[in-house]
């Protein structure tokens, strides 16, 4: 069974995140979205299963800004924030508290910046690694602390390109758990769009879809989205 929302019936009004017949080609004339339409049905963690080539990257650096889309819109009523697959594609200073400074508002006080510091850094499970240099930290440590920079600069929506595909298992647990709690605490819950090419990364979220030649389809269950996929769990989706 489908959800109760799919890209059919959403509206630009209905969600936080609405794109309408989105293309984008490359300079060498490759197409990476084609006419791709599809929205969020609500808050939790959304998952997109696609192969190499699928357009998933592309799609999250047009939500997020960083790329303009070529025809057709984009409504984003929420701020953004990309993580990026490498950490350190997006880690700069030496240190976790002065890395997180970029991306606190400078309208805070000092005082004020510095306990948003704390606060994310509890958040991903990181408490009293301020001063911790980065090049210390594991894989695993350093996604929750670019995890927790989306968090410092207010993001309501987080964009996670395949954020697991560098690390260790138990380090893929960890920033699972971590989005998903993130996701689901009582008070602001997150929403994320996650894109992944692991079915069993599908277990943590709220709904998933599968991306083909620069289109989504319609958002199903996890279970139902892996069964679909099954024949193809012995190669790379």
């Amino acid at each position: 069974m489908e959800l109760s929302l799919s890209l059919r019936s959403s509206r630009a009004d209905d969600s936080i995140l609405f794109l309408k017949k989105v293309s984008f080609a490359w300079p060498s004339g490759v197409k990476a979205l084609d006419e791709c339409s599809f929205s969020l049905p609500g808050k939790g963690l959304w998952m997109l299963v696609g192969s190499n080539g699928s357009g998933k990257s592309t799609l999250l650096r047009l939500i997020s800004g960083m790329l303009p889309p070529q025809q057709g819109s984009i409504h984003c009523s929420v701020k953004p924030a990309l993580v990026f697959q490498n950490p350190d594609h997006q880690l700069l200073l030496p240190s976790c508290g002065s890395d997180l400074l970029l991306s606190v508002s400078r309208a805070l006080t000092l005082s004020q910046r510095r306990n948003q510091i704390q606060t994310v850094l509890e958040q991903v499970g990181m408490q009293g690694m301020e001063s911790r240099p980065i090049h210390t930290l594991s894989g695993g440590q350093k996604q929750r602390l670019a995890l927790a920079g989306a968090l410092a600069s207010e993001a309501n929506l987080l964009l996670l390109d395949e954020p697991t595909a560098l690390l260790d298992p138990d380090s893929q647990k960890m920033v699972l758990e971590t989005v998903h709690a993130l996701c689901n605490r009582s008070d602001k819950p997150l929403t994320a769009l996650w894109i992944t090419h692991r079915l069993e990364e599908l277990d943590y979220c709220d709904g998933a879809a599968l991306m083909e030649k620069g289109r989504i389809g319609p958002w199903r269950s996890a279970h139902l989205l892996r069964n679909l996929l099954r024949p193809l769990a012995g190669r790379q989706v």
